[in-house]
């Protein structure tokens, strides 16, 4: 049971608890959090450490202890999550200059893995408009990506990819294909008609 009210009568979720120094020992999955003003110290039971502290989970008491010099937060003693001013993180560390091969980003005092291109990938299929069949003309296209990188680093690599035109010559399923235009018949010479020749067949008077 708690003994005493603590700091202004703060004595959330302690177990044993003082007037002078606060809470020394906290319920179950609550962190002891220590703050200190001076010579003097107080307890209190937090659910969670603040910022630039981590839990760390005990048999008998669960505290809150302070990240490294130059952590702004952590996860663990060894493993930072945000670094002060004037350190770049790196794999969970906090440097004041990043390793060869990485890149150090300002904005968010990190150091990035710099991008080594894998070669050229194959062609994609010719398509126009979404289609790999018909007539025309049409792009493909291929990518080149990261090489050997992990996932998390091939994520942040930029992507190059090209495209060139292409020809399509595949009908699309129901389409027929082109037939190629037919050239003019010959006309045949017209047979030449045969003109029926009247006769006179009227008989001739005699003379006189």
């Amino acid at each position: 049971m708690a003994v005493g009210t603590g700091l202004g009568g703060n004595c959330t979720g302690c177990v044993i608890c003082s007037e002078e120094n606060g809470c020394s020992t906290c319920q179950q999955r609550l962190f002891l959090f220590i703050r200190r003003e001076g010579i003097r110290q107080y307890g209190k039971c937090v659910h969670d450490c603040p910022h630039g502290y981590f839990g760390v989970r005990g048999q008998e008491v669960n505290r809150c202890r302070r990240c490294g010099t130059t952590c702004e937060s952590c996860f663990s003693q060894d493993f930072c999550i945000q670094c002060k001013r004037r350190f770049y993180l790196y794999k969970g560390k906090c440097l004041p200059t990043c390793p060869l091969g990485t890149a150090a980003q300002h904005s968010t005092r990190e150091c990035q893995e710099e991008c080594e291109l894998g070669p050229w990938g194959s062609w994609s299929p010719c398509m126009h408009h979404g289609k790999t069949c018909g007539s025309g003309w049409g792009l493909e296209t291929r990518v080149r990506e990261a090489g050997h990188a992990e996932q998390e680093e091939a994520a942040t690599c930029q992507v190059l990819s090209e495209s060139r035109k292409c020809a399509i010559r595949r009908p699309c399923p129901g389409e027929r294909s082109p037939s190629p235009k037919k050239g003019r018949r010959e006309r045949r010479p017209r047979k030449d008609r045969k003109t029926d020749r009247q006769l006179d067949v009227r008989p001739r008077r005699p003379q006189a």
